[in-house]
């Protein structure tokens, strides 16, 4: 008896540690799916960086030419014999090209500052890339994510509203690429963004969107940052940073990361003031 007991806990610890090591390889493969895609990412925004060098290294060299050709029409307008009759209108045509040689000098040198800044972080990224064990905190300082990349996620998400959302938008126009008129009227909507009371456009869209009954609206003044939750099992939150498609992108399903970020979104709307 004593024999058949012992070999009972010991099946049922071998089971326990199975089941452990079982758990031990999901962790594993979750951390490597993340990781594929952190690695994914980086590739895309990658190749469009490289894009963007490009297209700024001819830019860089078009302005060159544009220089280049300035400067040698003051030299043959400097070189040729000054007739008294046109002297006044040479001298007038010189002043023009000298401002717009300042101009293309300015392009140029801001241009070379974009470059030096691409460069950077291309470089940056390449380097994370290439030693990916500190590549899934993604750095969000200077990403590039533009407005329609967002406006297209939050419209997937809004398809699948079944019971209540929550939308934020810096600005009542940007409703106009959400399709919020398609979500059925069973489904209540909140909304808050930026309404110009002065603005037709403004008040036009709005008393379209009033007139829906599931819809409610409240003015959100601050316009920093793209929200929408779904029945409280999805969050999508983008942040608008300092510069262009310069924003912090948060989307999860994870209902711990919801129940934290939602009063992101509650603070908007208590923020925000009837209309």
């Amino acid at each position: 008896m004593e024999d058949n007991e012992s070999l009972r806990m010991e099946i049922e610890k071998l089971k326990k540690q199975l089941e452990i090591k079982d758990s031990l390889i999901k962790l594993k493969d979750e951390q490597v799916k993340t990781l594929e895609n952190s690695l994914k990412l980086k590739d895309e925004v990658i190749q469009t960086l490289e894009s963007s060098l490009n297209i700024k290294d001819e830019k860089a060299k078009t302005l060159e030419k544009q220089i280049k050709l300035k400067e040698e029409e003051i030299e043959n307008l400097i070189s040729t014999s000054l007739d008294p009759l046109l002297l006044k209108e040479k001298v007038e045509k010189i002043k023009d090209l000298e401002k717009e040689l300042k101009i293309l000098n300015g392009e140029l040198a801001k241009s070379d500052e974009d470059l030096e800044s691409l460069e950077l972080e291309l470089e940056k990224l390449t380097n994370e890339k290439a030693n990916p064990a500190t590549s899934n905190i993604l750095e969000a300082t200077n990403t590039n994510i533009s407005k329609s990349e967002i406006i297209e996620k939050m419209k997937d998400i809004l398809q699948n509203a079944s019971h209540k959302v929550m939308i934020v938008t810096p600005n009542i126009l940007d409703l106009q690429d959400v399709p919020v008129y398609d979500v059925r009227s069973s489904v209540s909507v909140n909304i808050a963004c930026l309404v110009n009371e002065g603005i037709d456009e403004h008040t036009e869209l709005l008393d379209e969107l009033l007139s829906l009954d599931n819809i409610a609206i409240r003015k959100y003044e601050r316009e920093d940052r793209y929200v929408i939750t779904r029945d409280g099992e999805e969050l999508f939150l983008a942040v608008i940073g300092n510069s262009e498609n310069n924003y912090l992108v948060i989307h999860t399903q994870d209902r711990n990361h919801i129940r934290l970020l939602n009063s992101l979104t509650m603070e908007a709307w208590i923020a925000s003031r009837k209309i």
